[in-house]
C-alpha cells in the first residue's frame, strides 16, 4: 500500500501539475485546502483564487475563501464571498449559514434573520444556524421568535450546548428565570464555558 503523503509534499506536488495542467481547478483547490489546515492564508487565498479562475462553478472555492476572510476579520469579503457561492449553488445551506453568521456580526439583522432561515429551510439539521438565529432575534428584538427556534434546535439536538445557552439568554431576556436557569445549567454541565455576567445575573433567582 502506498504510504500517505504529508503535507508539505502533498503541497509540491500539486503546484506541479497545476503548473503542467491547463485549467485543473481541483488541484487548485486541493492545494488551498492543504494550505489552509497549514494557516498559510494568504497562500491558499491564492490557490483558491486560482481553482475559481480554472472554474465557473468552484463554490467550494469562494465557501472557502469565505472561512479565511473571516479568519482575517474582513467580514465585507465574507459577505461577498458565501453570495458569489451560493449564486453558483443557490441550494448550498452552508452558505446562506455562513451569511448569516456574517451579517449577524455586522449587525445586519435582518438579512442575517433571513439568510439563516434559509439555510435551515434547505437543510435543518444545521445545529449553528439555529443557534445563530436565535441570537438574530433577540438582536431584532423578537423574544419570542428567539425562544421558539432554541426550543425547536435543544429538541433537535438536546446534546448542543450552545443552543442551551443562547436558549437560556432568550428566556433571561423574557424575565423567565426559571428556565433562563434550566438551560443555562445544561449548557454548563454539557462543558459550555457560560459568560460569568449571565451566571452573576441569575444567582439571586436561584431557589435555596
Amino acid at each position: 500500500m502506498k504510504t500517505p503523503q504529508g503535507a508539505q509534499e502533498f503541497i509540491a506536488d500539486q503546484k506541479v501539475v497545476r503548473s503542467e495542467t491547463s485549467g485543473c481547478a481541483s488541484s487548485s483547490y486541493n492545494s488551498g485546502v492543504a494550505l489552509m489546515e497549514q494557516g498559510k492564508l494568504d497562500e491558499a487565498i491564492g490557490a483558491f483564487n486560482d481553482a475559481i479562475a480554472d472554474s465557473g462553478r468552484m463554490f467550494e472555492g469562494w465557501v472557502n475563501l469565505g472561512y479565511i476572510y473571516f479568519k482575517k476579520g474582513d467580514l465585507n469579503r465574507v459577505v461577498e464571498s458565501n453570495l458569489r457561492a451560493i449564486e453558483i449553488e443557490p441550494r448550498y445551506a452552508r452558505g446562506y449559514a455562513n451569511l448569516g453568521f456574517a451579517y449577524l456580526q455586522m449587525l445586519r439583522t435582518q438579512e442575517a434573520v433571513d439568510a439563516l432561515n434559509k439555510a435551515i429551510e434547505l437543510n435543518p439539521e444545521i445545529v449553528q444556524a439555529w443557534s445563530n438565529l436565535i441570537n438574530a432575534y433577540l438582536q431584532n428584538d423578537d423574544v419570542e421568535k428567539a425562544i421558539d427556534t432554541g426550543e425547536k434546535l435543544v429538541d433537535m439536538a438536546p446534546d448542543f450546548a450552545l443552543g442551551h445557552n443562547n436558549l437560556a439568554s432568550a428566556y433571561f431576556s423574557n424575565a423567565n428565570y426559571e428556565k433562563a436557569i434550566e438551560h443555562v445549567d445544561k449548557a454548563v454541565a454539557l462543558g459550555f464555558d457560560v459568560h460569568p455576567e449571565l451566571l452573576k445575573r441569575l444567582e439571586p433567582h436561584r431557589k435555596a
